[in-house]
């Protein structure tokens, strides 16, 4: 049975853009949109959903599928407050930055039915701009939409089958690993690359001043490493609370590479990092 309607609580936007990416490649089913009221109206100026609902119990209803595109703490929270109450016909998914303490809640609120009514996700598609005045219906074309399956869990079958065709539709590439695997992974190539963009740039701040024109005179190469510093801290809170150890560790290993480089600036072992940076694939 095709998917008829679709909530999505959290318009922002990586939800707005899902709701524009479905319209876009065809979605004829109806896109519930929850949301505090002013977010809900430019949702629906933007036309990133059909209909807005404050509550997110009321949004839900007649919904085969719901999706959680808030802050990790909220879809945490989102999940206990949902799921006690969903119909057991009804798939809850999400798209949160960390998959280990997501994954843990669903498990203890579904229970042994968890892998017919979860789908834990997580498209790497954000920007550093939020909200859904930059929600964007081409946002997820070739992006990486990583899922995290429960064991025995076959993400083809039923609902979790029928909206991962969506994701494909939208331009998504899917691909499977486990929670925590996850949570490493996007430690090193998502969350630390945040972290090091908001160090530098809140250290050129310290050493220069907040009105210095330090990004036209530093070209192109400071303005790619510092646009991600101005990403939110309310998205980053929970993503470090809930992802903290990886994240730590992979700081440690950063820091420990920027002592060696420090200390070797004028040795043959810098040439011997350039060499081994250009080991890292561009495709």
């Amino acid at each position: 049975m095709p998917i008829r309607q679709i909530t999505i609580v959290g318009t922002g936007l990586i939800g707005g853009s899902l709701g524009l990416a479905l319209k876009a490649r065809g979605f004829r089913g109806k896109i519930v949109g929850c949301d505090r009221l002013p977010i809900l109206e430019r949702a629906q100026k933007k036309a990133a959903i059909d209909h807005g609902q404050t509550n997110p119990n009321d949004a839900v209803r007649g919904s085969q599928v719901v999706v959680l595109a808030t802050p990790v703490g909220a879809i945490i929270d989102l999940i206990d407050s949902l799921g006690r109450s969903l119909s057991p016909r009804t798939l809850l998914t999400d798209v949160g930055s960390t998959k280990t303490e997501v994954v843990s809640r669903a498990r203890t609120v579904f229970g042994k039915t968890v892998p017919k009514r979860f789908l834990a996700g997580h498209p790497m598609a954000g920007r550093e701009q939020c909200g859904v005045e930059f929600a964007d219906a081409h946002l997820f074309q070739g992006a990486a939409w990583l899922i995290t399956p429960v064991p025995g869990q076959n993400v083809d079958d039923g609902l979790c089958g029928d909206f991962l065709e969506w994701v494909d539709k939208i331009g998504a590439k899917i691909a499977t690993l486990e929670p925590q695997k996850h949570d490493r992974l996007c430690a090193w190539i998502s969350h630390l690359p945040q972290m090091v963009s908001t160090a530098l740039a809140a250290s050129l701040v310290d050493e220069f001043g907040e009105d210095a024109p330090l990004l036209p005179a530093g070209g192109r190469a400071l303005r790619e490493m510092t646009r991600i510093s101005a990403s939110p801290y309310l998205m980053w809170r929970d993503i470090a609370l809930t992802n903290k150890n990886n994240i730590q560790e992979a700081l440690l290993k950063l820091e420990q590479r920027l002592a060696h480089i420090r200390e070797n600036l004028d040795t043959r072992r810098l040439a011997e990092e350039f060499e081994r940076a250009h080991h890292l694939k561009k495709s």
